[in-house]
């Protein structure tokens, strides 16, 4: 009973628009009685003024009647409205006249007025006060009457807008002028190939149709993000120089059920009216995902939007000249009727760019800014491995800001090394003092640089780092002149070892009774479980056999089911685990071995490091190859 009442009460509570407004009329009905009126006090103050000076500017009716008969009188205004009179005595006709009060009848005064040929005249202020009255009232009704064209104004819009709610909110450019053009996108030439396809079908379709091919109906570009999807439908924009619209998959779908239906409707209608067109669809696993997933059921609004789309791209009605862009990087997340020919004819992959890719984007990135003559482009093409074009883009601009804050007229390889560094780890942070924490971690990071050096299978070691960036106290960065595109065994465990030789370090050195642990201990176990354990479980690399026993995607709401179900028994899992373990004891000891066979480098080269808090790779091998024999690999880095 009490909610109910609670209910009631809320629903009976005035808004606080309503109540905004009702006290405004209030306020503006009560102005009437404010003009009008007066408050007690002033009232009675200003009553007595007006009697004094009412008693010095009034005479008696017997009064008047003498001074006509004297002939005092110049002329009288008699209203019979108010039954009072204003006189004008001579000589003072400009003066306030006087008043006399009137009698209902007058005729003794107006045939006096009339002996004594006085003039006299008929006055009335009915007029003048129905016209103050009628002042006062518009005062508020006027208000009012706004009030409420403004609410009606206002419910005129917000029942447009409902009208245009289920409208595509898709940008169209009936040619799009994005300033972009094939010329500008670089490090993805296969892509561009495709793509450059696509525009030959919208101008020539004539080159394709008579040899009997027909023009894809959509393309779909998949990649990880920053590769450069966007910025191709940009290109494709500009080059094909016909109708263009865009939209975004989250644009599609509402709070409100069939509005995302309804939008695709209206933009392919548009479509229609504007072919042959182009349509990008960007982040398009917004309102593609797959259907019958997860807990939303089949009856949701997504899935009435994708169901539309599906329609509206290969349905009963054919869509002549329309072909459809659209980009994404979960393309395992998309319903399979979604990417089926005859919907996306066409995956085109837009993956990270390899080493010539990297230097054509740099070129690209290159061309508005003031480079130094010294500065090797292909040099920071083999430095950032695995950078996507994002990446090398800003890369060059942090390099950019530098020279401005420097004060430089041109970019040079310092602001290039610095930007580098601020990419990969972060901005730089205070120093640290010279104390025991910050040659703990000297230690750690020459155990990781000294481990991954004395690795065959080990990419070389770039820089090492005693300063604090983000929230790492110091760096090993290590650098492939190699594309990897698939790792060895030994490679894999050889980045495990490495990993685990900065607690190598800590503990050959310090004992185990010192070893550090926080975020940075934390992120590096978890990194080397994560290896070894699909090591063991997905790629076969243990003697278990060569078994996938796990799937990388096993979230819940992708799959079929309520929870995830496991693939193997409970004495596989026991031996999973036993074998993980395995793995990185037998790596963590031979990261201990190598320390401990070059304690007297390690100790040189942390010296170093926490003077100069920072040594080049090429420094650092050669310093250890002043005590050891390095690995071939790592032998070809310092004599090139």
């Amino acid at each position: 009973m009490r909610s109910f009442e609670k209910k009631v009460s809320k629903k009976q509570r005035p808004t606080k628009r309503t109540a905004l407004a009702g006290a405004l009329v209030a306020g503006l009905m009560i102005l009437p009685g404010f003009v009008e009126g007066t408050p007690p006090a002033l009232a009675q103050k200003a009553e007595q003024q007006q009697q004094q000076q009412q008693d010095n500017n009034t005479l008696t009716y017997g009064q008047l009647l003498q001074k006509i008969e004297a002939g005092e009188v110049a002329r009288v205004d008699l209203d019979e409205t108010e039954k009072v009179a204003d006189v004008y005595l001579k000589g003072t006709e400009n003066a306030q006249p006087l008043r006399v009060k009137l009698l209902d009848q007058n005729p003794e005064l107006i045939a006096q007025l009339k002996a004594k040929k006085v003039e006299f005249d008929e006055v009335s202020s009915a007029n003048s006060r129905a016209a103050v009255g009628l002042l006062l009232n518009l005062m508020w009704i006027l208000p009012l009457v706004a009030l409420m064209l403004l609410f009606l104004r206002r419910s005129t819009n917000a029942s447009s807008q409902a009208m245009n709610f289920g409208k595509s909110r898709a940008r169209f450019q009936m040619e799009a002028k994005t300033g972009i053009k094939f010329d500008d996108v670089a490090g993805i030439e296969e892509a561009k190939e495709e793509l450059q396809e696509v525009v030959t079908f919208l101008k020539q379709p004539e080159k394709f149709t008579a040899v009997g091919a027909r023009i894809p109906k959509g393309v779909l570009l998949v990649g990880p993000p920053g590769t450069g999807k966007t910025l191709l439908a940009k290109a494709i924009a500009g080059e094909a120089a016909v109708p263009f619209f865009s939209i975004s998959g989250s644009e599609f779908v509402e709070m409100f059920v069939g509005v995302g239906a309804s939008r695709v409707r209206d933009l392919f209608k548009k479509a229609k009216d504007n072919a042959p067109c182009l349509i990008f669809i960007d982040e398009i696993d917004a309102v593609g995902r797959q259907r019958g997933t997860g807990i939303g059921g089949g009856n949701d609004e997504r899935e009435q939007t994708l169901n539309q789309l599906l329609t509206e791209m290969d349905g009963f009605e054919g869509n002549t000249g329309i072909i459809i862009i659209a980009a994404t990087n979960r393309p395992d997340v998309l319903d399979a009727a979604l990417l089926r020919p005859g919907r996306f004819d066409r995956q085109v992959i837009v993956d990270v760019p390899d080493i010539k890719g990297r230097l054509e984007i740099l070129k690209v990135h290159a061309r508005n800014k003031k480079i130094d003559s010294s500065v090797s482009l292909e040099a920071i093409a083999r430095r950032t491995t695995g950078f996507t074009g994002a990446d090398l883009a800003n890369l060059l601009n942090e390099a950019a800001i530098l020279t401005a804050r420097r004060h430089k007229d041109a970019i040079t390889m310092t602001e290039i090394d610095d930007a580098v560094v601020r990419v990969v780890a972060g901005m730089e942070g205070t120093p640290l003092i010279d104390s025991k924490i910050k040659r703990l971690v000297a230690y750690h990071e020459v155990g990781h640089a000294l481990v991954g050096t004395l690795l065959k299978d080990h990419d070389p070691v770039e820089k090492v780092m005693l300063i604090r960036r983000g929230q790492e106290l110091g760096m090993t960065w290590f650098i492939s002149n190699e594309e990897h595109f698939l790792l060895s065994r030994s490679q894999l465990l050889a980045k495990i070892t490495a990993v685990l030789g900065g607690r190598a370090a800590e503990e050959v050195i310090f004992g185990s009774a010192e070893t550090a642990g926080g975020r940075k201990a934390e992120r590096e176990l978890g990194y080397v479980t994560s290896i070894a354990r699909q090591m063991v479980t997905l790629y076969g690399m243990s003697e278990l056999g060569q078994f996938s026993l796990e799937s990388q995607n096993s979230e819940v709401f992708l799959g079929r089911d309520w929870m995830t179900k496991s693939e193997y028994s409970e004495e596989i899992a026991g031996k999973i685990d036993a074998k993980v373990r395995e793995m990185i004891i037998d790596c963590y000891q031979k990261a201990k071995q190598l320390i401990q066979e070059n304690q007297q480098v390690i100790h040189q080269l942390v010296d170093l490091l926490v003077e100069q808090e920072t040594i080049e790779g090429e420094q650092f091998r050669k310093i250890v190859a002043e005590y050891t024999q390095l690995p071939e690999k790592q032998q070809l880095v310092v004599s090139g």
